[in-house]
């Protein structure tokens, strides 16, 4: 058994509860004190000598009925998975769509497609199938997870875009054409500037429904057209539909990561076609992310996705052909014609004749060419015109009188005179556009007046011509058109604004007619001129008079312009008087006006007592900090008895969990006075004379180790005979007994003659395999091992090979074949030679490519052999080294490596230098989850133990849920957010003054979703040198360069305060009754970079599919995801490595393919430089070898030989076979075996649904449970029920006999006894055997425990809900983990997989992040959006135990193979910044430097934090932007109440930070405590009473579920009825009077923000404003000169200042950004600021449509009904996420009544007795669950 085992063993009789178990359950931590888990002697008596039948047949019971249990949830999952399986759903009447006409308006303008009455009767027979569908769909819609939609994509990955859905989130009537583009142009540039690589697809049938709507067929074509020609963006038009066989062959070979689609359309039928194409989406294993409710910050864009499932696949493959069938009749064309006013009838064929011919005769107008926005407006205008005529003039020569009784009816057609008049002003109108720049359009009146319902038909034929005419251009058959403007086609505002203007106001006289300007009076003359010529037929009139008819255009029964508000007031800030303001905003404060002291908003600032942290100002009681408040399960500095031996068990635990992770024992500490400025590494060597005693130790030591020596020689002449035998007869099993035995072995020269005897065996082995199998055998493994061992020999134990081994050695080369490396050993050349022996052993392949093919991974690492006295159990590799020193000179590091390459020895290296230093100094340990907490705990518990003094330990523990010894170790393990709270704390700084080292674990952490700025703060105030490690970082030079700029300032701080306050010192020795020891380490601020990209081992990549019954696993060779535009445009990855057999196979495929390639002979590995003539290939020769080749093959594309280099990639690409999901689950647990017989586990099976997870390890022991009962004869079972029954009698008789005293028995009696009690242990015995589990039915390695260790371990799990189900799966060898899991049970499935026993661990990415789980391989069973690049590097890594494999295994089990590519060869993501400020951090920052013990200190953290952004890191715009946040925060906390002038916390300053995680929420939930409204609400029952009604606490659960958790669901989950069991699932609005306080906050913080905007607005990039953001189109001009008419049109009072100029010509002002839902769409987009930066509370969240977003009720839902399965069932949440979303909420309620507690003098106020009791119920009802 290993040393791991021995620790185990030792420590598991010891162990009792661990407080770390608390982060589940806090009330378990308290409780399970009092519980004691030691066995006693008399329990082990008792267990051993009284094992009673009816406990088995209870456990049996239990086994049989867990059994059952997972049957039957087996059942319930196939039944919810049958697609005619369908819960009770009632669809709304209403369909769901996004454009509602006005009756006039589709009265006047139809397309009733008359010969389309067929597809309308088919559309009705498709009806059930359609509502079918949307029952099926529409739950899962309605779950859709709100998730980061880029993840980490960086070069590869890509996604597709359904274009119609990109249109239909932007369109809106108001939005004019240029602010449609830019807001789309944003949205896909915002997706561009992360990262993300898309395309955009628009489905051909699509076209034809929006027929109905020819603005937005207009539009959508200027999209398709714009989106080809003027950007970089791929757009697909090709496909017809979804059911198009070229997109599934699209689908297939490219597999996106997912389609953006709307769930609604702009009508009825084009939101059942959408619904179609989800649904066909899901079913090619495609997911779905909703285009509708997404967000975005700084790095991320979040969204609604939609998870493909196997029931989705299920459904869609029943009904297919209905679905088919329903699409196609929705999508077939039909060529529709088009009604205006009625009658007037024009067919659409005619339209695209007419526009056929007017092109023609345009070409040859204009041979030249022209702009696009010239061409649309001729073109439109003339065809327009010519159509409008004809019909006009047909139709009243047909209808006649009939016309005169259609116009009484409806709109009265327009004459062609008037019709000529509207195109007048459509040509003048793109006169505009063509002259005038952006900055004077944006300052044009806002026209609030709509077009007469008369003029609208004719307005909606011409938007008809000018898709036809968009449609015609796309073949310009060499015509030079300039596409340049497509986004600037029409400006509806601008021809309003001139339709009002010469129907009003021209008429008016004299003083109103103004001049168009010569230039623009031109360019109108020349377009009016163009539209005259193209209609020469027509007289439509000449181009002026504009107005030639009096008909009213405009309606003027609206309100004609938008007029401004009043005058936004003058932004003064209030003044502020505080040196850290100063010093980080005072450049730009000079600049902003501030108020004098009398102005009324001073005035009127409400006045609050001082708050100090410590007393608070109401009632003079102590307010705990945040750290005080996280529950301490036990101390070392308690004097309680009982307690001091919670913490002896506790740290046991530890040990033994310890001792499954590092398999040594305890290092003993000593703390060395003087060890400071003795770096092992920086010892100098001198001469000093040896004392006697020395002289007399080293005598011994060398006499102890010769006799050892001695001992194991006589070991091996023992074993040696027997260990060559066993090589000699079945190699691997003997070859792998003489590697156990060489690990035992410590002298060199045994070792040595080990090896030598083992190659001789390996020689005689393959001479007799050879003799066997003939003149070619195909099995080299004998030759391998043979050549294994003279690497061995020639590069480990070259001191001790003499002559004659060189020579043995060269005849075995020879023996091989290899001649040239046997005279290379030897010096010589070889004469003559024993032909025959080298034909009857020779393997016939060359030396090298034998070494790189066969022996792969058998090749030899570059090691060094000069041991490092820093280190005792390996040799450190140089960059290993390279960290220690950098430890012993105190510098920073950040480290790069792969997992399991050794990076975090340093880390421990640290903590032994600290705690050898002192009795006082402090390493941090900070790793971004609890469960790598625990695993730090139990790693440092293991490795070091120390005397030190009373109330002194080694390691402390602090995260949100418990802590302890936090102030008193020196080694504390943390989570970021804890750390962040000790740094931040005014009164913590004397203990962050001890700390010499912070080690930042995974610190690409950085760049997370969730709390990536508090590492960033982090990061920034620490003092101290510092570790950050990670094996996944694509930019460290980027953040290495950031952290030197921080230590910089840190330098120059340090500087500033150097021999200020050594209080920390004084306090701290007087607090321990002994003088401090902290000594002044040699400081160091530079921080270095260690790269480090080889891995221990290599890893192989495996695609696997299921063809019939049988399993298809192929080797993926890592080229194959490679394809020939990827080299092109990013090169081959440097982290895609090959092993060595992978660079021959790559060799092999390249000269197959191009037989002439000119290098080949060169490149031939026999030929190769590095190889030639070696006897011994490393590692690092094959790396040079595998970099020339993929050198030279990123340099065929340059010589032109793309195509040789597209057949190598496609002949190394393996051929994988699709299986349908049904069958890979179906067939998941053969396929587990199937790796078992292969000899490939331990393995991870990484799935990512938590409900996969646990169905999979089910499956899994089914599987096995069913092969047992089938291998189970029928007899045994009838025996084991027989036995039971005695055993039963044996046990009754003998419990008769209990009470006897045993002196007073007979001896027959006494004789009888003594039989039943031997009876009863044969029973027993027979018992055990009958049940135990057949070896073939598990996969646990009952070796690796020992039983009494195994059941102490399943001891732990007795209270857990899943325990007996856990240690049922741990016996067969199979576990499940992930993050909704009890701790407890988490760890258990940790420690037995790591000691070996358990073999199969299905799981979510939990493992991904730094568990310490090693395996034999890694197993990808599952496709997920959070399958990505740094999860697949991550999870990918634990493949390959160091020590215990040779190489590492990457199974892809039916992952597509497009999806396996792209992971391969996808970069790991780049490390950016989050916007780092908010409100609460302010507020936090301005209390540390307001209160702080050391305020020196304190300002220097604040400084830092404002300063070092990430973000703004050589970005000096975003500095000033910084700035001016602060600026204003600022202003909103002084306003608010919660700092004063000076800077000082007043008010509820300290609830507001104790709450910080919460904002906004922190800050209205106070808002709410000012106004009284808890106290209103809070009423008992009756007066005095202190209980409240459930009404009461109900109201209050509602209040604080519309505050804190909130977790919206898709819009479209309101859009139908559902019966659910029993909870609400949408949460009910605020009662009234919390929602105007809401309000009225957000009206303040809207306020502010929008002050923040305009004062910002000068720091904008202007030059960038005038330009679409993705196109880069720029509509600046400065050829413009101003006319009359343009002067005349403008609003000098319209203020624009902070409004982006794309939205201005919308109607949107300076005004608007002071409402929170127009920031996005207004802002100066060059600021990077939107409105996720303000902090908003939404009482209602709309989608783009307007749609609501409701809030998920489940906490109120939980309180009502107090059942966690009606949440999951009906709230749409996963069980496990449910719970802890509960628990999160019962924390806040405790949280809250703490503050409030402290707060309040009285402690029977209404509103602190309504939190408490709320807190106890809601609890009870959690603890119930």
């Amino acid at each position: 058994m290993n040393s791991a085992e021995d620790n185990l063993k030792k420590a598991a009789p010891y162990y009792s509860n661990e407080s770390a178990d608390s982060d589940d359950n806090d009330s378990e931590c308290v409780d399970s004190e009092k519980i004691n888990f030691t066995a006693t002697e008399e329990d082990r008596e008792s267990e051993s000598t009284s094992d009673s039948g009816e406990e088995d047949a209870a456990d049996n019971d239990k086994e049989a009925a867990v059994v059952q249990m997972l049957k039957e949830k087996e059942e319930r999952e196939k039944e919810a998975e049958d697609p005619d399986h369908v819960e009770t759903y009632c669809i709304l009447t209403t369909d769901e769509v996004i454009w509602h006409e006005s009756e006039n308006e589709s009265r006047d303008f139809t397309v009733p497609q008359n010969k389309l009455d067929s597809q309308n009767h088919e559309i009705r027979k498709h009806h059930e199938i359609l509502m079918k569908l949307k029952q099926n769909i529409w739950p899962s819609l309605s779950k859709a997870s709100f998730v980061s939609l880029l993840k980490d994509f960086v070069e590869s990955e890509f996604f597709v875009i359904d274009g119609d859905s990109l249109l239909l989130m932007f369109l809106n009537e108001e939005v004019q054409h240029l602010t449609l583009f830019y807001l789309i142009e944003c949205f896909l540039h915002d997706f561009t500037q992360k990262g993300a690589k898309y395309i955009i697809v628009f489905f051909k049938d699509v076209e034809q429904m929006y027929f109905q709507n020819p603005q937005f067929l207009f539009l959508r074509t200027a999209l398709i057209e714009h989106l080809k020609h003027n950007t970089c963006i791929s757009v697909h038009t090709e496909f017809s539909n979804c059911f198009s066989p070229q997109w599934e062959i699209f689908l297939k070979k490219s597999y996106p990561y997912f389609i953006i689609i709307s769930d609604i359309g702009l009508t009825s039928l084009q939101t059942n076609y959408l619904t179609i194409f989800i649904a066909h989406s899901l079913s090619k294993k495609i997911n779905v992310v909703h285009a509708f409710g997404q967000e975005y910050d700084t790095l991320r864009v979040y969204g609604y996705h939609l998870q493909s499932m196997w029931k989705h696949r299920n459904f869609f493959q029943k009904y297919e052909k209905d679905l088919r069938c329903a699409c196609e009749a929705i999508v077939r064309y039909k060529e529709p014609s088009i009604y205006l006013y009625g009658p007037l009838k024009l067919s659409l064929k005619s339209i695209k004749n007419e526009v056929y011919q007017t092109v023609l005769l345009l070409k040859k107008l204009w041979p030249e060419g022209s702009d696009i926005r010239r061409v649309i407006c001729v073109l439109t205008c003339a065809v327009g015109l010519k159509l409008y005529s004809d019909m006009l003039e047909s139709t009243r020569a047909s209808l006649g009188a009939k016309l005169e009784q259609s116009e009484r009816e409806r709109s009265k057609p327009l004459s062609p005179e008037e019709a000529s008049d509207l195109c007048r002003m459509q040509c003048l109108t793109t006169v505009f556009l063509l002259h005038m720049p952006l900055s004077q359009r944006a300052q044009i009146r806002i026209m609030q007046s709509r077009w007469t319902k008369q003029v609208l038909p004719l307005i909606k034929m011409q938007q008809m011509c000018a898709h036809f005419v968009l449609k015609q251009l796309r073949d310009t058959d060499g015509w030079k058109l300039d596409l340049t403007y497509l986004p600037d086609l029409n400006d509806d505002s601008l021809l309003r604004n001139l339709a009002h203007y010469y129907e009003i106001e021209y008429s008016e006289g004299l003083e109103f007619q103004k001049e168009l300007g010569e230039e623009m009076d031109k360019e109108y003359r020349f377009l009016w001129n163009a539209v005259t010529k193209l209609t020469v037929n027509y007289d439509f009139g000449d181009a002026f008079p504009i107005r030639n008819t009096s008909q009213v255009f405009i309606d003027h029964q609206q309100t004609s312009f938008r007029v401004c508000g009043e005058k936004i007031p003058d932004i003064g800030l209030i003044p502020l008087k505080s040196d850290l303001v100063e010093e980080y905003a005072g450049d730009v404060l000079k600049d902003l006006p501030v108020l004098k002291s009398d102005d009324p908003v001073v005035t009127s600032l409400a006045k609050y007592k001082e708050f100090d942290e410590l007393h608070h100002w109401h009632s003079g009681r102590l307010l705990t900090e945040e750290y005080e408040r996280v529950p301490c399960s036990a101390d070392a500095k308690s004097k309680d008895a009982y307690e001091r031996k919670q913490i002896q068990k506790l740290q046991t635990f530890h040990r033994l969990y310890g001792s499954t992770l590092e398999g040594s024992t305890a290092k003993f500490v000593v703390c060395q006075k003087d060890a400071l400025g003795k770096a092992a590494g920086a010892v100098k060597k001198t001469k000093i004379r040896k004392s006697k005693a020395e002289i007399i130790m080293e005598e011994n030591n060398r006499r102890l180790k010769a006799k050892e020596e001695k001992k194991e020689q006589e070991q091996w002449k023992t074993l040696q005979i027997p260990m060559e035998k066993e090589i000699k007869e079945n190699l691997t099993v003997g070859i792998n007994k003489l590697e156990k035995f060489l690990k035992t072995v410590k002298s060199k020269s045994v070792k040595f003659s080990i090896e030598i005897s083992a190659l001789s065996a390996c020689v005689e082995a393959w001479k007799k395999h050879c003799r066997k199998q003939g003149s070619k055998p195909e099995d080299l493994s004998s030759a391998v091992q043979v050549m294994r061992r003279i690497h061995i020999l020639l590069e480990k134990y070259q001191d001790l090979l003499e002559k004659s081994h060189l020579q043995k050695l060269s005849q075995y080369l020879q023996l091989l074949g290899f001649e040239n490396l046997a005279c290379t050993l030897t010096g010589q050349m070889r004469e003559g030679g024993d032909d025959r022996s080298r034909s009857n052993y020779d393997i016939e392949v060359g030396p090298a490519r034998f070494q790189l093919q066969y022996m792969d991974y058998y090749l030899l690492r570059e090691e060094r052999n000069d041991p490092d006295p820093r280190v005792e159990h390996f040799i450190p590799d140089t960059w290993q080294r390279e960290l220690l020193d950098a430890v012993d000179n105190n510098e920073s590091a950040v480290i790069v490596a792969p997992t399991s390459s050794g990076k975090t020895y340093a880390s421990y290296y640290c903590m032994e230098k600290v705690l050898k230093t002192s009795d006082e100094g402090v390493v941090v340990y900070v790793a971004p989850t609890k469960a790598l907490v625990n695993q730090v705990v139990g790693s440092v518990y293991s490795r070091f133990t120390k005397k030190l003094p009373d109330g002194l330990v080694v390691c402390g523990v602090f995260t949100r849920d418990y802590r302890h010894d936090v102030m008193n170790s020196q080694i504390l393990v943390t989570v970021p957010q804890c750390l962040e709270i000790l740094m931040l704390s005014p009164h913590r700084q004397s203990w962050t003054k001890r700390i010499q080292y912070v080690i930042f674990d995974e610190i690409h952490c950085l760049g997370g979703e969730i709390g990536a700025e508090v590492w960033e703060h982090l990061l920034v105030t620490i003092r101290c040198p510092f570790l950050a490690l990670s094996a996944t970082i694509s930019n460290p030079d980027h953040l290495t360069e950031w952290l030197q700029s921080v230590k910089r300032y840190w330098q120059c701080a340090d500087n500033k305060i150097e021999g200020s306050s050594t209080d920390s010192e004084k306090n701290f020795a007087g607090k321990y009754k002994g003088r401090s020891t902290v000594k002044e380490q040699k400081k160091s601020y530079r921080v270095r970079l260690v790269l480090y990209e080889e891995r221990y081992n290599d890893l192989e990549k495996h695609v696997c599919s299921l063809t019939g019954s049988d399993f298809v696993i192929e080797h993926f060779h890592p080229c194959a995801a490679l394809t020939v535009n990827h080299i092109e445009n990013y090169g081959i990855p440097s982290d895609l490595s090959l092993s060595p057999r992978e660079s021959i196979q790559l060799y092999d495929t390249m000269v197959k393919v191009w037989q002439k390639w000119p290098r080949a002979q060169e490149m031939d590995p026999e030929e190769f430089v590095s190889f030639k003539n070696k006897v011994v290939i490393k590692k690092m020769d094959v790396r040079k070898y595998e970099q020339e080749l993929k050198k030279e093959l990123s340099n065929w594309i340059v010589v032109g030989q793309r195509q040789k280099v597209n057949e190598v990639l496609e002949d190394l690409r393996p051929k994988p076979v699709d299986c349908s999901e049904h069958q890979k689950w179906k067939k998941f647990a053969r396929f587990v075996d199937k790796l078992h017989e292969m000899g490939k586990l331990p393995a991870i099976f990484f799935i990512f649904g938590l409900d996969s997870v646990e169905k999979a390890a089910r499956n899994v022991f089914l599987n096995l449970l069913e092969k047992q009962g089938n291998e189970c004869d029928p007899r045994m079972e009838k025996e084991k029920e027989d036995i039971k029954k005695k055993l039963r009698k044996v046990n009754k008789t003998l419990m008769k006999s209990e009470n006897i005293d045993i002196k007073k028995v007979k001896p027959s009696k006494m004789e009888s006894m003594v039989m039943l009690l031997s009876m009863k242990k044969q029973l027993q015995e027979r018992l055990n055997k009958l049940t135990a589990i057949p070896s073939m039915c598990t996969y646990a390695d009952p070796k690796a425990v020992d039983e009494d260790t195994l059941r102490k371990i399943f001891y732990r799990l007795r209270f857990q809900r899943n325990g007996y189900l856990h240690q049922m799966l741990a016996r067969r060898g199979i576990g499940y983990h992930h993050g909704a899991m009890a701790m407890r049970e988490r760890q258990t499935v940790e420690m037995l997989f790591r000691l070996g026993y358990i073999k199969v661990v299905t799981a979510t990415s939990t493992l991904a992040l730094g568990i310490n789980m090693p395996c034999r391989s890694v197993v990808f069973a599952d496709d997920s959006v959070f399958l990505d690049a740094l999860n697949y590097r991550q999870m990918s890594g634990r493949a390959g135990r160091r020590g215990q494999d040779m190489i590492g295994d990457v199974f892809f089990y039916d992952i597509p193979l497009p999806k396996v590519e792209r992971l391969i060869k996808s970069n790991v993501p780049q490390l950016k910044g989050q916007f780092p400020l908010t409100i609460s951090l302010i507020l936090r920052l301005m209390l540390l430097a307001a209160k702080a013990d050391d305020k020196m200190d304190a300002r220097a953290k604040a400084l830092s934090v404002l300063k070092h952004s990430l973000m703004s890191f050589k970005r000096e715009r975003y500095v000033g932007v910084l700035k001016m946040y602060f600026m204003f925060s600022l202003q909103f906390l002084i306003k608010e109440g919660y700092l004063d002038q000076e800077g000082n916390p007043v008010g509820f300053a300290g609830l507001v930070t104790h709450l910080h995680y919460h904002e906004p929420s922190n800050f209205v939930l106070v808002s709410f405590l000012v106004k009284g409204l808890f106290h209103k609400l809070c009423r008992p029952i009756k007066e005095g009473s202190t209980d409240f009604s459930e009404e009461v606490l109900e109201k209050l659960v509602l209040v604080l579920a519309n505050l804190f958790g909130r977790r919206y669901l898709p819009a479209c989950s309101m859009a139908f009825k559902h019966t659910f069991y029993q909870s609400k699932v949408f949460l009910e609005d605020l009662p009234e009077d919390f929602a105007d306080a809401v309000n009225e906050y957000n009206t303040k913080v809207e306020e502010n923000f929008a002050h923040f905007l305009l004062t910002t607005a000068k720091l904008a990039d202007m030059e960038e404003e005038y330009k679409l953001p993705l196109s880069k189109t720029d509509f600046s001009s400065e050829k413009w000169h101003s006319t009359e008419l343009a002067s005349y049109l403008m609003d000098n009072t319209k203020r624009i200042s902070a409004v982006s100029p794309f939205a201005c010509i919308s109607g949107m002002v300076d005004d608007d950004l002071f409402h929170g839902e127009n920031v996005n769409k207004a802002v100066l987009r060059s600021l990077g600021i939107n409105v996720r930066n303000c902090p908003l509370l939404h009482l209602k969240k709309y989608d783009k449509q307007g749609r609501s977003l409701p809030l998920n009720a489940y906490a109120l839902d939980f309180y009502k009904h107090g059942s966690l399965i009606a949440v999951a069932t009906d709230n749409w949440l996963n069980e496990g996420d449910a719970y802890y979303l509960l628990k999160d909420f019962v924390l806040l309620i405790q949280s809250i009544r703490t503050s409030l507690s402290e707060l309040c003098d009285d402690p029977n106020d209404h509103v602190l007795l309504a939190f408490q009791q709320l807190g106890e119920v809601y609890e009870s009802k959690l603890k119930a669950v």
